[in-house]
């Protein structure tokens, strides 16, 4: 009896998951073609006909998509409250986020994944909507995240790990609304040195 053909985007889909997984609890150097092929029930051949090496499956694994919302009809002070939890959902134990994180201290590759997120997704759709230094404002946003991302999921600091969503998302709130509309320092210096004249 003949074996049922797979589905070539299911297979690839399946590797990838696997890879990301295994990258994320084991690392780059630990992880391999064969064992991800072994999780994924196929020919580790088959894992190089798709992504070419470990280089090239961890770049296809690193790639990380955020379906990010439009911001442009959110008001400036309500901007966090959409954010955080799109933002907590891909940073959780089943999210996209978590193993690319992991991965991110100990592989350039992975870290520069991260970083294009931000670059190309975060900073760009609060350029929209922010008074001004769209970059550095999205740097922040990015660096508070990932510290509580660090925190709550890979160092298991006690009260972050046993906070709820809802309330974590509460003590975020007011400080990334800071980030995001608040004056910047230039302006606060400029606004104190006008006000000493």
């Amino acid at each position: 009896m003949a074996t049922k053909p797979r589905d070539g985007e299911a297979t690839r889909a399946a590797i990838l998951a696997a890879a990301q997984t295994q990258f994320g609890e084991q690392g780059f150097e630990r992880t391999t073609i064969r064992s991800v092929a072994s999780a994924t029930g196929v020919d580790p051949a088959l894992v190089m006909h798709y992504f070419g090496s470990k280089a090239g499956l961890f770049a296809a694994a690193s790639r990380l998509d955020i379906a990010f919302p439009d911001l442009s009809g959110v008001a400036p002070e309500d901007i966090a409250s959409v954010l955080i939890p799109l933002f907590v959902d891909v940073w959780g134990p089943d999210g996209s986020f978590l193993p690319l994180l992991r991965a991110a201290a100990t592989h350039r590759a992975a870290a520069d994944a991260l970083l294009e997120v931000f670059a190309a997704q975060v900073a760009p759709a609060l350029a929209a909507v922010v008074p001004d230094r769209p970059a550095e404002r999205a740097a922040l946003v990015g660096a508070q995240l990932l510290g509580v991302a660090v925190s709550r999921h890979i160092l298991g600091t006690p009260p972050l790990v046993d906070m709820a969503d809802a309330e974590l998302i509460d003590w975020l709130a007011p400080v990334l609304a800071h980030f995001l509309t608040d004056a910047g320092p230039a302006a606060s210096t400029g606004c104190r040195a006008e006000a000493a004249l």
